[in-house]
């Protein structure tokens, strides 16, 4: 199993994939041929004047094969935990030799088992099965994402009380996606930010009212003017009749 390096000013960096499969393979235990070899050593080495009975050595071999089944069956319920994490979203945490703990998510593509170890592959890149802290479901990590954008697009927006016209377009984009939500989604929404957009689209309202109102009171006042211009032409238009009709007569 390779795990390519990362240099970086001249430093090989440990990556959060070395830092898991460097601890799982380093966990590797005693295996049934170093059972073995432990065991010849002490039969080579054993006292000739007091040596160690047959059904000593048979014990201990049967003790180990027990202990050796176990292994195997947890070894093989780890490869099946392992496999059923395929296709699926994970989280892995590792902690490398400063003890700095990384945090890698992704989707698993495949998994691989190496002495007597499950490994998962996350964007080609492998890490040990025992580092996934979390198998994260889709539609979870899908509305988790858009409550921070949600979030983050709330908090581009200005202060209510600097809030204008010119906000509406982005009030409205943020109500009408809020609206567009699974009734799942927007369980993820904080109460704060629920809050803070009604009264945000409140406050358009508000706005979009008044200036409703000012737009009237402007075209009433341009209207009085309006007809108060014509009331002074026609005064003004009968007084010069006025004026030329009595020229007229002294004439």
């Amino acid at each position: 199993m390779s795990v390519g390096a990362v240099v970086k000013d001249g430093q090989i960096q440990e990556t959060a994939s070395q830092s898991s499969v460097q601890k799982a393979s380093g966990n590797n235990g005693m295996d049934k041929d170093a059972f073995l070899q432990l065991l010849v050593a002490q039969m080579k080495y054993q006292d000739p004047l007091e040596p160690t009975s047959n059904t000593e050595y048979i014990s201990q071999y049967a003790t180990f094969s027990q202990v050796e089944q176990m292994q195997n069956m947890a070894a093989s319920m780890e490869l099946s935990r392992a496999s059923s994490m395929v296709g699926k979203l994970v989280n892995v945490e590792t902690t490398n030799s400063n003890g700095e703990t990384k945090q890698v998510q992704g989707m698993v593509e495949y998994v691989t088992y190496e002495n007597n170890k499950a490994y998962v592959s996350i964007d080609g890149t492998l890490y040990s099965a025992d580092d996934v802290v979390a198998v994260v479901d889709e539609t979870y990590q899908d509305a988790y994402d858009l409550a921070v954008t949600f979030a983050g697009a709330m908090e581009e927006l200005p202060l209510y009380e600097e809030l204008t016209l010119s906000d509406k377009e982005a009030v409205s984009i943020l109500q009408q996606g809020y609206n567009s939500m699974t009734a799942y989604q927007q369980s993820f929404i904080s109460k704060a930010d629920v809050e803070k957009l009604q009264q945000y689209v409140a406050r358009i309202a508000q706005l979009e009212a008044e200036a409703e109102e000012n737009n009237k009171a402007q075209e009433t006042d341009s209207a009085e003017k309006s007809d108060e211009s014509e009331e002074i032409d026609k005064i003004e238009g009968a007084e010069e009749a006025a004026t030329e009709e009595s020229v007229g007569t002294e004439a």
